[in-house]
């Protein structure tokens, strides 16, 4: 599958993605596998935003991230009776490759995020890592060098560096060849997560996805095959999902990355699930001038950075990029019931002081104000304000 999947991307799929839409469509082909069926596929921009909620522990990292933009990503999608297959292309002028010499060198990847099974009928779950009770199944991949040995045969002759052996020309030219032939160079993982500091990888062979990345010296282009269905999800007439991508020139990895909000792919053939697609296509209603004054009134700036210009505040997640990568109904309930996701705080060295949240009855509560009281109009005002809070596409 991975000599298919280098196949097709080497196609250098020709297709002009139009502007920013609020849903992508999975053209119904007969094997997501056969390279030619990409032919058929169309291309959507997709905006990436900077993940800025948790400030890093890395002040070289804080910095070089600090300005960053949006990014576009065009991305496309094919389903078949079983599987489908998914392809983003975003522009990175630097290829980066995991290393196996040191441990500060960082790699360009990307992910994509479906939502998991959940009891009965909920909101999508929070982006990144899920949400108590809403799940999601992570399938990330990062672009890597080849290493020693590492598949598993245990053959200790080739798990040391060239370096290291007693070998020249000839002699090493054939140990090169056998390390090269036995390496791994694939860094696929897939993980399910429900909640912050709850992303457990999936090692029993449960999911068989298959992903893949390329560059062609522009950008990068990555494909995922998985399932439609299997023990951690369940497919409707719509997919979300939501992609995200590291840029590894900028030290880009766990949090520091641009991620999307949740993306409706509708099946072409089927009924669309009109719930899915109402939340993530769901415009703000209300007033988003009359929101930054609720947003004043209420003291919301005492936790939170709330504008990128703004100082930075260690007292709840910033806000600067929230507009972005989450869904109206994701920051309306972030403001009526702030306990439905846990952040857990920007990093090990927060002050114990300030928790941003608190233990009660064994589970954790929101350090944030309940927010319910606020009559309905504020509400939506706030959310609107909230949804303008992101970075300017580049």
């Amino acid at each position: 599958m991975k000599k298919l999947l280098t196949t097709i991307l080497s196609l250098g799929v020709a297709a002009s993605a139009a502007l920013a839409a609020d849903s992508i469509t999975a053209v119904k082909v007969s094997d997501v596998n056969d390279a030619s069926a990409w032919a058929k596929a169309k291309f959507t921009s997709v905006v990436l935003y900077p993940q800025s909620a948790i400030h890093m522990n890395d002040k070289k990292a804080n910095a070089a991230n600090e300005n960053n933009k949006a990014k576009k990503a065009d991305v496309a999608a094919l389903y078949d009776s079983k599987n489908i297959a998914l392809m983003v292309k975003w522009a990175d002028g630097t290829k980066n490759v995991q290393g196996s010499y040191s441990s500060d060198t960082y790699s360009d990847g990307f992910a994509v995020q479906f939502a998991g099974i959940t009891k009965g009928s909920q909101p999508l779950p929070y982006i990144g890592m899920g949400s108590a009770g809403r799940p999601v199944v992570v399938h990330l991949q990062k672009a890597t060098e080849k290493v020693y040995e590492p598949n598993g045969n245990k053959d200790v002759s080739t798990q040391i560096n060239r370096n290291q052996t007693a070998l020249f020309g000839d002699e090493l030219k054939a140990y090169d060849a056998k390390v090269a032939s036995l390496a791994k160079t694939d860094y696929e993982r897939v993980f399910v997560a429900e909640g912050f500091r709850s992303l457990t990888e999936i090692k029993d062979g449960s999911v068989a996805s298959n992903a893949n990345m390329t560059y062609d010296g522009k950008g990068w282009t990555g494909t995922l095959v998985r399932p439609l269905n299997d023990t951690y999800m369940k497919s409707s007439g719509t997919v979300p999902v939501a992609i995200a991508v590291w840029d590894g020139e900028k030290m880009g990895r766990n949090g520091l990355k641009n991620l999307s909000p949740w993306v409706s792919i509708n099946l072409e053939g089927q009924k669309p699930d009109a719930k899915i697609v109402a939340e993530t296509t769901e415009a703000p209603k209300g007033d988003a001038a009359k929101g930054k004054e609720a947003v004043a009134a209420n003291g919301c700036a005492g936790c939170h950075q709330i504008e990128a210009t703004d100082a930075p505040s260690f007292m709840g997640p910033s806000l600067a990029n929230v507009g972005g990568y989450s869904s109206v109904a994701y920051l309306r309930e972030s403001i009526l019931k702030p306990s439905a996701v846990i952040v857990p705080g920007y990093n090990r060295n927060a002050h114990s002081n300030t928790p941003w949240y608190n233990i009660e009855k064994g589970k954790r509560v929101s350090a944030m104000t309940d927010f319910s009281f606020l009559d309905k109009k504020t509400v939506e005002d706030i959310v609107a304000y909230l949804k303008t809070l992101k970075a300017e596409v580049e």
